[in-house]
C-alpha cells in the first residue's frame, strides 16, 4: 500500500496526499486509539483545531495542534461532518481554520468521522438509539429462550441487573428522538417491528413523550409480557389521551379481549359505529364520556352548554341510551371504547 501512495504521489500531488490521510487514519484505527487521541491526531494532521462532540452524553473535545486541549469558546467551524453509527447521527466533527478550507479538509473531516463512529462503537455499547430491529425482537417476541433474550439484551447496552421498560409507539418523530426524550439520561434502544415503535428502556417517563406522540406503556417485569400490554394500552389511546399506561386501564384492558364479531354484533356498539360517520356527534359524546359532566364537555369544546344538551339528547336519541344516568353514560363510555378498538 506504502509503495503504491508512493507511486500514485508522482502522478498527482492531491491524489497523493489523498492517500496519505486515509492511510493515516487506518494506522490510528489499527491501533485501536480512544477519542482524545484521536483528535489530538487530527489537529496535528489538520495543522488547526480540530474538535469532536457526542450527541448522546454531550461529550465535546477540542485539540490543538500541538495536542493540548483547545482553551476557550469554540471558533467558528470552517469545515464539518456528521458521525453516523447504524444510519443515526450521534455526533459531529469539524475544524477550526483561521482561514478558507484547503482541498483535503472534506476528506480528512470524512475519515475522522468514520473513526470517530468506530471508537464509539468498541468502546460502548453503542451511544445510539436506534438498534437492530432482529436484536429487540429477541427481547419482546414470547418464543424466545430466556438465555437468547438476556444475550440481546446486552449486546443493545442493558445491564442484566436493570429493570427493561417497554413501550409501542406511534409516531410523525423519528423514533431515536422520542426514545432520547422519555429516558434521557440511561440506556434506550429503538426500533421499527410490524408498523409500530418499540422502544426499550431502563426508565420511561410518561410525560416526556412530545405532542403528537401516542405510545402504550407496558408495566410487567418480563420484556415479552410488557411488549404485549404496551401494544395493547397503545390501542386505548386517543387524541385527548394520547400516552396510556397498561396498569391504568385496570378492567378496562379486558374489552380488548373481546373477539371483534362478538363486539361488532352488540347494539350499543353498532349504534356507535352508525354515528360515527357525524364526526360533530362523535367529537361530542366523546367529550362527555370523557368528563362526565355536561358543563365540563362544553367547557371542552368551547361552547355553550345549552348547545352541549341539544346535542347529548339528540346522540342519545339514536343510541337509544338514556345518557343522563350513570348507567347510560358507563353504556356509552364502553361502547365508544370497544368501538374504537376494533377500528384499531
Amino acid at each position: 500500500m506504502e509503495a503504491l501512495a508512493v507511486r500514485l504521489s508522482h502522478l498527482d500531488t492531491e491524489a497523493g496526499g489523498a492517500i496519505r490521510v486515509v492511510m493515516f487514519y487506518d494506522t490510528l484505527m489499527r491501533r485501536r486509539v480512544d477519542l482524545p487521541a484521536l483528535a489530538r491526531a487530527s489537529a496535528n494532521l489538520a495543522g488547526c483545531v480540530t474538535g469532536i462532540r457526542l450527541h448522546g452524553p454531550g461529550r465535546v473535545i477540542r485539540c490543538t495542534p500541538d495536542g493540548r486541549q483547545a482553551a476557550g469558546p469554540p471558533s467558528t467551524a470552517s469545515t464539518t461532518a456528521p458521525i453516523t453509527l447504524d444510519d443515526e447521527e450521534i455526533g459531529t466533527v469539524w475544524l477550526e481554520r483561521s482561514g478558507p478550507p484547503i482541498p483535503l479538509d472534506d476528506l480528512l473531516l470524512d475519515r475522522l468521522a468514520i473513526a470517530a463512529a468506530a471508537v464509539v462503537e468498541r468502546y460502548g455499547p453503542a451511544s445510539t438509539t436506534m438498534a437492530d430491529p432482529a436484536l429487540v425482537e429477541l427481547v419482546i417476541s414470547p418464543g424466545s429462550e430466556e438465555a437468547a433474550r438476556a444475550r440481546a439484551l446486552r449486546l443493545l447496552g442493558f445491564a442484566a441487573d436493570l429493570p427493561v421498560r417497554v413501550a409501542a409507539v406511534r409516531s410523525h418523530l423519528p423514533l431515536d428522538q422520542v426514545g432520547g426524550l422519555i429516558c434521557p439520561a440511561r440506556p434506550v434502544k429503538a426500533a421499527p417491528l410490524g408498523g409500530v415503535g418499540v422502544i426499550l428502556a431502563t426508565t420511561v417517563d410518561p410525560g416526556r413523550f412530545p405532542s403528537g406522540v401516542r405510545a402504550g406503556i407496558g408495566a410487567a417485569a418480563s420484556p415479552c409480557t410488557s411488549w404485549q400490554q404496551a401494544r395493547t394500552a397503545l390501542r386505548y389511546t386517543t387524541r385527548r389521551r394520547p400516552v396510556i399506561r397498561y396498569d391504568d386501564l385496570g378492567a378496562l384492558a379486558l374489552l380488548a379481549e373481546i373477539p371483534p364479531d362478538v363486539a361488532r354484533g352488540n347494539a350499543d356498539v353498532a349504534a356507535i359505529a352508525r354515528m360515527a360517520g357525524n364526526p360533530e356527534d362523535l367529537e361530542t359524546l366523546d367529550a362527555y364520556c370523557a368528563t362526565g359532566s355536561l358543563r365540563q364537555a362544553a367547557d371542552l369544546l368551547h361552547l355553550h352548554h345549552s348547545s352541549i344538551a341539544r346535542r347529548l339528547e339528540q346522540i342519545g336519541r339514536a343510541l337509544d341510551i338514556d345518557l343522563t344516568g350513570s348507567t347510560g353514560l358507563t353504556r356509552a363510555r364502553i361502547a365508544l371504547t370497544t368501538w374504537r378498538l376494533l377500528d384499531d
